[in-house]
């Protein structure tokens, strides 16, 4: 019934991941290769066949939608005084520094992170101020130094945090202890935190995620947490997002906030596809991690014995692979650029990341087992070359 094997065409069709040369593969943006589930799908022709598209809001239907996945998937609850529908996660952070925060104030994040966090804190006139996730060489295991995290949110311009989970790029899911203690330095500290939980939805392997509102009703009145069904259903075109805010002061102010920076209306297909996906589309989900699951153990079997120079770094979540290459270089992005131009993989740098992502490069897996072993291939052959070429 899902299908996750066949290349579908996407080649002049507007996709932003392959608008590339005829001979390059694509496995950088996340953005999957597979067709939407059919349950979304049907849901969306209903809404286009209606064939009248005005302005529309969501109603309990949709928060329910929400609310009934996150108790099934996740067991916890959000409830749903707390929620309200914004255009996409990316628009919601950038609304959300500028209310939350003043020009000039610093905004942590823990790097390597996702690179677009660094745009919406820099766009908006506030300081990116990074406490690094510690990277360990033996293990190839990050961790959080919270000490450096402490003595980073107790600075006077630090107003506000945003935490990634799971954890882009590099895959790991924060333990509820973890968060716990994250949050209670926010707190100590009078530090917004803003929870990006869009991949929460792929834990492929280990334990579940924790969202940041299951979290005890005492530790959870300074969060924002953004989900989606962007990443989870591959509709990132729909432009849908959940803001989840248990405090309603601070709902209030990042909701107006919100509707004052128009960030424009849902697209038309929003609503039903959100509500098709949360209520009909679990058991695509749910092949789709056991896929991701396989392609991600291809990949490390693939490296351990084709490329032992690079290390894939274990992780639990996403469908995207974080490839230590410091045997080979400290430059990945000049990596990345050679391998591009001599076999047309096409994978991201990981210096766009920060912290010690000039160690490594970011690989998408979400595609036919078919378009990784090419992939890997040639990665292989690209870093052959690249050690030819000293």
């Amino acid at each position: 019934m899902y299908d996750f094997t066949s290349m579908i065409p996407r080649r002049n069709t507007d996709s932003v991941k392959w608008d590339v040369k005829p001979n390059e593969l694509p496995m950088w943006v996340a953005d999957m290769d597979f067709k939407v589930a059919p349950e979304i799908r049907d849901a969306m022709r209903q809404k286009i066949d209606f064939g009248i598209f005005g302005y529309e809001e969501p109603h309990d239907d949709y928060f329910q939608a929400v609310i009934d996945w996150y108790t099934k998937e996740h067991h916890a609850t959000p409830k749903k005084e707390w929620m309200f529908l914004s255009t996409g996660v990316v628009p919601t952070i950038s609304s959300s520094v500028r209310r939350v925060s003043n020009v000039g104030d610093n905004v942590l994040v823990q790097a390597p992170v996702y690179n677009i966090f660094y745009n919406s804190i820099v766009n908006n006139g506030r300081h990116v101020l990074s406490s690094d996730l510690v990277y360990d060489p033996n293990n190839h295991q990050y961790h959080i130094d919270f000490a450096d995290l402490e003595r980073k949110l107790a600075e006077p311009l630090t107003t506000m945090m945003i935490l990634c989970n799971p954890h882009n790029p590099i895959g790991k899911v924060w333990s509820r202890d973890e968060l716990i203690k994250i949050n209670q330095l926010c707190i100590k500290h009078s530090v917004t935190l803003l929870s990006d939980e869009i991949h929460g939805d792929l834990v492929f392997q280990g334990d579940d995620y924790t969202p940041m509102f299951s979290l005890p009703d005492d530790l959870i009145q300074n969060v924002i947490v953004c989900v989606s069904p962007s990443k989870t259903f591959n509709v990132a075109a729909l432009h849908a997002a959940t803001v989840i805010i248990p405090n309603q002061v601070l709902r209030d102010k990042v909701n107006r906030g919100i509707n004052t920076d128009e960030l424009g209306e849902p697209n038309l297909l929003a609503i039903p596809g959100t509500i098709a996906a949360y209520t009909k589309a679990g058991q695509w989900v749910h092949k789709l991690r056991q896929h991701i699951r396989a392609n991600y153990q291809t990949v490390v079997d693939f490296c351990q014995k084709n490329i032992p120079d690079v290390t894939v770094v274990p992780s639990t979540a996403t469908y995207l692979v974080w490839i230590d290459v410091s045997q080979l270089t400290d430059d990945s992005a000049k990596l990345e650029s050679f391998i591009r131009s001599q076999t047309g993989l096409y994978v991201s740098a990981g210096t766009v990341y920060g912290g010690d992502g000039n160690h490594f490069l970011r690989m998408n897996i979400a595609s036919p087992a078919s378009m990784i072993d090419d992939g890997l291939n040639r990665l292989k052959n690209g870093i052959e070359q690249s050690k030819q070429s000293k």
